[in-house]
């Protein structure tokens, strides 16, 4: 069985590669795939390449705990998401805290792995503080000349944090940018600029793709009430119903994203598509 992880694109060489398993759980085996010219599938190997580590000081503990749908284990999720930004690799995910939803900030070359950063969020749809979801996606984004992430979570809030609040072993609160609908989980993002405006493209499980106007975000106040009934709030956003099955995205060039997208009959295709 294979399963997609993940679909980057090297923004120096444009060269796309996606990230694969083969099984599921502890004992999958990760394979590290690159998108040749001609379109096919290349395997890169790693046997000889230099690399260097670090582990995570504060991972959850291995075992299952939960009573009936919320049983689970949490280790699995000691990293939900990870990217690059300004020579840091950030890593999303959850750790052994009360505030157990974290983020963290490790410089690369990798050195020793400081404590995350515990991170809370008000998520409009529940109507409540939270500490215990971890973030599913995240993008970095310049807000007012400052370096910040754009984090979604499972049923869709939309929350900004700003890079250099993400200390080790501390506690932050982020703003609710927007409640994008429930019943929903987002799989990738990427911010992109068309004209003199910039925008964020979600790829979800159930809603679509989206596209969020980051106009005024500088501005915006959080969302601090509860958002019931499904309903949305916040940054405003459309659905780019042309972008169906749609599961991973980046961005490939200025004028085209590059998508995997599941077909009617559950096939996985790779295409180039002008950005929305």
């Amino acid at each position: 069985q294979i399963l997609l992880n993940d679909l980057a694109v090297n923004p120096s060489s444009g060269i796309p590669y996606l990230a694969v398993s083969r099984g599921r759980g502890p004992e999958a085996a990760p394979v590290l795939l690159r998108v040749k010219g001609d379109a096919t599938l290349e395997l890169v190997s790693l046997d000889k390449v230099k690399f260097s580590s670090a582990s995570l000081p504060d991972a959850p503990a291995d075992g299952v705990v939960g009573e009936g749908r919320r049983r689970r284990n949490p280790r699995l999720e000691s990293i939900t998401d990870i990217g690059f930004s300004d020579g840091e690799v950030i890593v999303a995910g959850l750790s052994n805290e009360e505030f157990a939803s974290s983020l963290r900030r490790l410089p690369f070359p990798f050195g020793k792995a400081s404590k995350a950063t515990s991170v809370e969020i008000y998520h409009g749809a529940h109507g409540r503080l939270e500490t215990r979801s971890p973030v599913r996606t995240f993008t970095p984004i310049t807000i007012a000349n400052e370096r910040h992430l754009l984090a979604a979570y499972t049923c869709t809030p939309l929350v900004q944090f700003p890079i250099n609040q993400l200390k080790p072993g501390s506690k932050i609160r982020g703003i609710t940018l927007a409640e994008l609908g429930n019943r929903n989980r987002p799989l990738d993002m990427f911010v992109y600029q068309k004209g003199k405006d910039s925008f964020v493209l979600i790829a979800n499980n159930a809603r679509g793709v989206m596209k969020v106007s980051t106009k005024g975000i500088a501005d915006v106040k959080g969302i601090e009430s509860r958002v019931s009934g499904g309903q949305t709030a916040g940054l405003p956003y459309d659905t780019v119903a042309e972008w169906k099955g749609v599961e991973q995205l980046d961005r490939y060039s200025d004028s085209h994203a590059i998508v995997v997208r599941r077909g009617d009959e559950e096939d996985l295709s790779l295409a180039t598509l002008p950005l929305p």
